[in-house]
């Protein structure tokens, strides 16, 4: 750069500024729909790392085999016969 020149590091060329910067509708729409989909991720990760840190609390207590009368478990085969 020359000296006495100016580095304007702006998006938008000096001419088009518009004098009234506030968002647009679009803009606010998307800002909100990204900060839920933030808001969603943030709960997900949470109960991913609940799930591996106890994995076994979210399993049930009772098995497939509970409600067979008379069977032991891993004999569901021989009953449908």
């Amino acid at each position: 750069m020359m000296e006495g020149e100016i580095f304007a590091a702006t998006l938008v060329p000096p001419g088009s500024m518009t004098p009234d910067s506030s968002m647009t509708l679009e803009q606010k729409t998307t800002f909100v729909f990204v900060i839920l989909l933030f808001i969603f991720l943030g709960i997900l990760i949470v109960r991913c790392f609940r799930i591996l840190l106890d994995p076994y609390r979210s399993m049930p207590t009772s098995t497939w085999a509970d409600g067979l009368d008379g069977l032991e478990k891993g004999q569901f085969d021989y009953a449908l016969a």
